[in-house]
């Protein structure tokens, strides 16, 4: 088979995969990937989508591995990248892993600064590792600079005051 033909059968495997865990048949999904992973254990995609379908399985501990595998070679796409370490970050706080979660979230999220889901994923690792004010200080300036809220828009100089330092009085 030609590398051409290959990389066909390959592409052909990896999205007949996704449609059927788009299509609510991950079990079917999930079994499809883990052979193809098999057969190509160094492909990134391969692996991303392997760990994509074991969280929407609820298998968050057998996720791990495909998406540290997805993460540390290069290959994905800036989106699927920053997919995988949002989806490793945050399964790593499922699993109580807080002190990896935040390791990995706050690298995805200077990796990815404009990114608010990884911010607020950041967030939520850090109170789970006890690390209450930069959790709020985070999460206070995501809702700050992001929200259509009119409300919260009119107060965002003090929101952003606040997220500095939410002991501080004015």
């Amino acid at each position: 088979m030609s590398d051409g033909d290959l990389t066909a059968y390959r592409d052909g495997l990896l999205a007949e995969a996704v449609r059927l865990r788009e299509d609510g048949r991950r079990e079917e999904a999930r079994e499809r990937l883990l052979a193809l992973s098999e057969q190509l254990p160094l492909d990134v995609e391969v692996a991303y989508q392997t760990a994509w379908v074991h969280d929407t399985l609820g298998l968050e501990a057998e996720a791990v591995p495909y998406y540290v595998r997805a993460v540390e070679a290069p290959g994905l796409s800036p989106d699927d990248r920053r997919g995988a370490l949002l989806g490793l970050g945050s399964t790593y706080r499922v699993l109580g892993r807080y002190a990896e979660a935040v390791t990995t979230l706050g690298d995805a999220a200077a990796e990815f600064p404009d990114d608010g889901a990884l911010k607020t994923f950041l967030a939520m690792a850090l109170y789970n590792n006890g690390r209450t004010h930069e959790a709020m200080e985070i999460l206070l300036t995501v809702l700050a600079t992001t929200s259509k809220d009119p409300g919260i828009a009119a107060y965002r100089p003090a929101i952003e005051h606040y997220a500095k330092d939410l002991d501080a009085t004015m």
